[in-house]
């Protein structure tokens, strides 16, 4: 009994129409299984409860809510001033988004993060993603060597003072930080970097730190296929070392050599290489910092080699021809990808790939607006469980359909319809009793407030 209050705590924790007296019970120490929901949910919290979160006695209560993306940052800046470190460094270290992007808090926030005690507080803001970099500018010459270490990705809006302060520092990672921002145009820079990095720092030098002749020969025909490899791409790369990776006896580092940008369709064609279906390779950087060329991104959008066309799927200013066409490519990643981000991606497309595809990404398709949900009842009675549940998302699916759906003998069919408001007060307030579906009922926004009240009566009694 205990984890069905428990899912229906959850439940109420995100259902939209939940009202704040209820939510303000949910912060009492018996509904600790509400809290992670609660302070997550999507929009955030009303004022008078983020009062309340604020003021919370427990400090991971006031942790979660400054970790949610998708709070007012408003409400997030409070934890600022928090008393426990804890809280400020989950504030600091902010929301870890999935393919989304998060609000900055406001410049003030940061600016009390930056001069924090607590040095982790300190260097976290200064490497958040979120924080501006006309505002992370101002502190390339602060205290701390790992906020001027970060200070170096506003290079671009440094003066050339700040620049070549940062480039002698006294410390060696700030040194380090500032020497990979200029490594595109200084070999010696390169050189330097290579003889310190390792890992993915390593390989980002070596696949755009302008290269000497000699360390070009020796990373290109050297017997590290990791280097050759991260070479590859490497825009400073002579021709004949790229000829060369061209015939490597590794296929993976003949397949970085024919993504390069500079390389003609017959070029690529005459390289033997191969992209199977089920790979996943991360899209070209070349690819997507294509900004004011756009028979570049179509000449990619078209052309045979598939890491391309999957490259330019994702990127956020692809024509809306080239979405239609990579919707329909013959590549399932291709479609999968221009499905996922695309905001203008064509319904057909969405509904065929979300048929195809069983990754975790499937919901984003379901979400989008444009998702043909008009006609889905059709699937009422479809032999795979994961596609009856698609019928709930027909806006005319009639109350008779939900109800059947809600006593499906599959718990996630249960759980789809639960959320349902088509389903009358009564057989939601029975779902609450499945655990399969209670958490799904209790966030169904035409679940009454007292009978809200009413179950938390008995779970925190």
């Amino acid at each position: 009994m205990e984890e069905l209050h428990a899912e229906v705590l959850r439940g109420l924790a995100v259902n939209p129409s939940t009202p704040s007296d209820v939510l303000l019970r949910l912060l009492e120490p018996d509904a600790r299984a509400a809290w992670f929901w609660l302070c997550f949910r999507t929009g955030g919290v009303p004022d008078d409860v983020a009062d309340a979160i604020v003021a919370h006695p427990d400090h991971r209560v006031r942790g979660i809510l400054a970790e949610n993306m998708t709070a007012d940052p408003a409400q997030r800046a409070r934890m600022a001033d928090d008393p426990e470190v804890k809280v400020r460094r989950a504030l600091a270290m902010g929301p870890e988004p999935f393919r989304a992007e998060v609000e900055p808090l406001p410049d003030a926030a940061y600016e009390r993060l930056l001069s924090d005690p607590d040095s982790q507080v300190r260097a976290w803001t200064a490497q958040s993603r979120e924080i501006p970099n006309r505002l992370l500018a101002g502190y390339a010459d602060h205290a701390d060597a790992e906020v001027r270490a970060a200070a170096t990705r506003a290079w671009d809006e440094l003066p050339p003072a700040a620049r070549q302060a940062l480039l002698t520092d006294p410390d060696a990672g700030v040194r380090t930080a500032a020497a990979q921002r200029v490594c595109h145009q200084d070999a010696a820079r390169t050189d330097e970097l290579l003889g310190v990095l390792d890992g993915w720092e390593r390989e980002l030098v070596l696949g755009r730190g302008l290269l000497t002749r000699a360390t070009a020969e020796r990373l290109a025909c050297g017997e590290d296929d990791g280097d050759r490899g991260a070479v590859a791409l490497n825009p400073s790369l002579p021709p004949d070392l790229v000829d060369r990776l061209a015939r490597d006896p590794e296929h993976w580092v003949r397949r970085v050599v024919s993504a390069r940008p500079e390389l003609t369709e017959e070029q690529r064609a005459a390289i033997d290489y191969r992209v199977e279906s089920d790979e996943r390779l991360t899209p070209l950087d070349w690819v997507l910092a294509i900004r004011d060329d756009p028979e570049a991104l179509r000449r990619c959008a078209t052309s045979a080699h598939i890491w391309l066309r999957r490259s330019a799927a994702v990127h956020p200013r692809l024509p809306s021809d080239l979405v239609d066409r990579l919707a329909t490519d013959d590549d399932f990643a291709v479609r999968l990808l221009t499905c996922e981000f695309q905001p203008a991606a064509p319904a057909e497309a969405l509904l065929g790939v979300f048929l195809e595809w069983q990754g975790i990404t499937r919901s984003v398709l379901l979400s989008k607006p444009q998702f043909p949900r008009r006609g889905l009842a059709r699937y009422a009675d479809h032999d795979e469980p994961g596609l009856r549940r698609l019928a709930v998302h027909d806006p005319d699916a009639t109350p008779e359909l939900i109800e059947r759906l809600s006593r499906d003998e599959f718990g996630i069919v249960r759980a789809a319809a639960a959320k349902d408001s088509r389903l009358s007060p009564e057989r939601i307030e029975e779902l609450l009793k499945d655990f399969s579906a209670a958490q799904s009922a209790a966030a169904n926004p035409a679940l009454p407030a007292e009978v809200m009240h009413r179950w938390l009566d008995t779970a925190l009694s």
